[in-house]
């Protein structure tokens, strides 16, 4: 046998034959495991709750406050009570419970997250030597509310230096893939995972579906061009009466995630959750754990453009290639759960290892020159 193969690795979590979802299944698996030996991470324990070291475990916004509560366990096994002993430092800060706290509805004032942000950055930096050894390189930021991007952005070196693990993973808006990472926004609307799954793929009567108010330019273009206007392309501002919107999701072949007002969207893991194809209509998103997961295999990226072509677009998908697209969202779908504890390979532990992968590119010399 190869010593150089997958299989030559024991790890009953790791199925190589599911090779299809991944860009490099042998290479991503090896980085994991040499992830679960190496990478910890010191959590600055400097800040008090609630927008210090908390964060919202259920709604929208559910993704920042699971990984900042497991994060701070004790018995996570990455977390590190010695800074000396860090491959990474995390700033503990909930932007959700900022924005909670500090911001005035109404009033577009966010002097008081910025003073609050700029403050913690400057209290670490002088009590610590670690900030300024790498102007931040080594630390990272997660969020995933909206104004994730901006409130990194009032410190500049955390904007351009530091690794921000954001839902909102926008190029247009500073988002840079090599340095930051894309962070899945999950909805867990009673803090508890949906069940998962549903029909084969010849069970699913709808050929794609959507429902979300509307929220931004694209949703706009969606909903004039498709709402009311074809049985196989069901678009819905509001659902019927009487019609489960799991139930659509489940029953589709694709379900429709177009961006909102801003890029990400909980419906690009609601449908991997069904094991629908999703259908991804946006402008400069980047889609979570890119560098690891071949999207391609499992998803059809639609641009806004051809919004008027998305019937002709997925009927010209051949059903054989549908089936492997569907058997292949099944694949992946570990990726995206949330465990409690956390298992491996869940989306708890992917977003540790985009934040490995990212910490592998830190070069603290390269800081000195």
């Amino acid at each position: 046998m190869n010593k150089n193969s997958n299989t030559s690795i024991k790890d009953w979590d790791f199925n190589p034959r599911l090779g299809s979802i991944y860009r490099n299944p042998r290479g991503f698996h090896r980085s994991y495991l040499e992830m679960e030996k190496v990478l910890k991470i010191y959590v600055y324990e400097e800040g008090e709750g609630p927008i210090f070291h908390e964060g919202p475990c259920k709604n929208i916004y559910s993704s920042e406050g699971r990984f900042i509560n497991e994060i701070e366990k004790e018995k996570t096994v990455f977390r590190t009570r010695d800074p000396n002993r860090a491959l990474l430092y995390f700033l503990p800060f909930s932007v959700v419970r900022m924005v909670q706290y500090l911001y005035k509805d109404g009033t577009n004032d966010l002097s008081s997250i910025k003073t609050t942000v700029v403050d913690y950055v400057d209290l670490i930096s002088r009590k610590y030597p670690f900030w300024n050894r790498t102007l931040g390189a080594d630390h990272f930021m997660l969020s995933c509310h909206d104004w994730g991007p901006k409130t990194s952005s009032f410190v500049p070196s955390l904007f351009h230096n530091s690794i921000r693990v954001l839902c909102n993973a926008n190029t247009s808006e500073g988002f840079k893939p090599s340095k930051d990472a894309s962070l899945p926004e999950i909805n867990l609307f009673t803090g508890e995972m949906t069940s998962l799954g549903g029909p084969s793929p010849s069970k699913r009567t709808t050929l794609a579906f959507f429902a979300g108010r509307l929220h931004g330019h694209i949703r706009s273009l969606l909903l004039k061009r498709w709402k009311n206007n074809d049985t196989d392309i069901q678009v819905y501002e509001t659902l019927p009466r009487g019609v489960s919107y799991i139930e659509m999701l489940r029953n589709s072949k694709f379900c429709l995630c177009p961006s909102g007002y801003e890029v990400a969207s909980p419906r690009v893991v609601e449908a991997i959750y069904a094991e629908c194809v999703p259908v991804l209509i946006s402008d400069g998103y980047i889609p979570p754990f890119s560098d690891v997961l071949n999207w391609k295999a499992f998803s059809v990226e639609i641009k806004v453009k051809d919004i008027p072509r998305i019937k002709e677009i997925l009927m010209g998908i051949s059903s054989s290639h549908y089936v492997r697209m569907q058997r292949r969202v099944k694949m992946a779908q570990r990726h995206f759960v949330v465990n409690d504890p956390p298992k491996r390979y869940d989306v708890f532990h992917m977003t540790l290892h985009s934040l490995w992968l990212r910490r592998l590119n830190i070069r603290v010399a390269d800081y000195y020159s």
